[in-house]
């Protein structure tokens, strides 16, 4: 699985995470985002290009030395600063109160401990500081939500760890966070993959 996990799924996310229809709720994600931002999972880049003019800075987490290869076309024809800080959004190298805004993308469903990657983000958070976030997760429907459960060792292995069944929102509001905005709903594709939850959340 070295060969695989380390270069050819990096690439498979980047095109299949990249397309048209998924670009378009990652500019929803990034929207109101603002000052220096701390993304877990920050892949390949794609969300650079729909940062608005308010970011100054990234602070990238990021555990894929591929991915991070990727990301640099997309990181040199941007104004934002990006600075790689670390590898596991368990474990984010910054000082308490250090950020101004939060970003994870399909990030959640994978990291090894969820909870401990929120409280993470909720310490280098500002008090008042938001959490964008955008995952894939457990559906609403009993039937799908079956298909998700008997998916989910095989997703786990083809996707490095990748799970069906987590619940985003539930995650973020555990961590601490007050839910400001929430929206779920099924995207095109493919049910067991596609109940997305755009949501933002605010650090008290």
């Amino acid at each position: 699985m070295g060969v695989y996990r380390d270069f050819v799924l990096p690439r498979l996310i980047d095109r299949l995470c990249g397309s048209r229809g998924m670009l378009r709720w990652r500019k929803r994600a990034t929207e109101g985002l603002v000052g220096q931002v701390v993304e877990i999972g920050f892949g390949s880049g794609l969300n650079l290009p729909f940062l608005p003019p308010e970011v100054t800075g990234v602070f990238a987490v990021e555990p894929s030395a591929t991915a991070k290869r990727l990301a640099l076309k997309r990181e040199v024809g941007t104004d934002v600063k990006v600075i790689h800080v670390g590898l596991h959004g368990e474990s984010i190298p910054l000082e308490d109160e250090s950020c101004d805004s939060a970003l994870c993308t399909f990030t959640l469903c994978t990291v090894a401990d969820p909870a401990k990657a929120l409280r993470e983000i909720h310490r280098v958070l500002r008090p008042g500081a938001s959490l964008h976030f955008l995952e894939h997760g457990i559906a609403p429907d009993p039937s799908v939500a079956r298909w998700q459960h008997r998916l989910d060792p095989l997703e786990r292995r083809l996707a490095d760890g990748c799970r069906l069944t987590r619940d985003p929102q539930a995650l973020v509001r555990d961590a601490g966070f007050v839910i400001e905005s929430i929206t779920q709903r099924y995207a095109r594709g493919p049910r067991p993959w596609c109940y997305f939850t755009l949501g933002r959340a605010t650090r008290n």
